[in-house]
């Protein structure tokens, strides 16, 4: 299959190489992709973003339809499509985004990526530079007010519970990582994470003796480059009203 790449950055990071680079797909009409690369991982397509969105949205619909104002955190900004599912929700008062790795956070800001505008110009959205599992051990994450609770909690981080980008993002995948999140959640407050693996039997009973409901959903979506139909895994856990 003819590409052409051009690389848009490059950085070092504590994490690996990364690397947001364009590029025209000939064998569907030039389409226009833009990717970010981990060292030798991808992070994200903008070929691929039907998780991403469905991570919101299946999330917010777990939340009554009367319940207004909400406030959101998102882990991972990426290339923002999740984030900016959210953002089409109306009930939205207030979104944190939180990114370990400023330089993703500086293409937003200086508009490389697609979604950059839309979402560092909307006043509901703040781009917060933070390392999402330490906070969720720790205060929580807004800067301004520690302990302060959310209508919905997303994850969109690491490849799966067992694929981590890091080996430190471990402790919270366990019974004590997931309880202390959950502190972080309103009544009926929801945790929603993405998973690129098949439904992990594991996970599922881990988040069942923490929350109160949970639910494993498998999102299908067309994969051009292969010719097939891809796979990846959203699990949704809901607190106590």
């Amino acid at each position: 299959m003819p590409l052409e790449y051009e690389e848009l950055d490059y950085q070092e990071t504590p994490l690996g190489a990364l690397t947001l680079r364009r590029r025209r797909l000939r064998s569907l009409d030039n389409l226009e992709v833009y990717e970010i690369i981990l060292g030798t991982g991808y992070l994200m397509s903008s070929l691929f973003t039907t998780v991403e969105i469905a991570l919101a949205d299946l999330a917010l619909a777990r939340l009554p339809a009367d319940r207004e104002n909400l406030s959101v955190v998102v882990g991972g900004l990426g290339l923002g499509y999740t984030a900016r599912a959210v953002l089409n929700d109306d009930r939205i008062g207030d979104l944190l985004v939180v990114e370990a790795l400023p330089e993703v956070i500086s293409w937003h800001m200086r508009e490389m990526v697609p979604l950059g505008q839309e979402l560092h110009s909307n006043p509901s959205c703040h781009l917060i530079e933070g390392d999402f599992f330490v906070l969720a051990a720790e205060q929580g994450f807004d800067p301004g007010q520690p302990g302060r609770r959310f209508d919905a909690i997303l994850l969109d981080i690491d490849h799966s519970p067992r694929n981590l980008i890091h080996e430190r993002h471990q402790p919270f995948y366990s019974q004590n990582g997931l309880r202390h999140l959950q502190s972080f959640l309103n009544p009926g407050g929801v945790f929603a994470m993405w998973s690129d693996d098949p439904p992990d039997p594991e996970f599922q009973s881990l988040l069942d003796r923490v929350f109160t409901t949970t639910e494993t959903r498998v999102v299908t979506f067309p994969n051009p480059l292969q010719d097939c139909q891809s796979e990846s895994t959203v699990y949704l856990a809901q607190c106590a009203p």
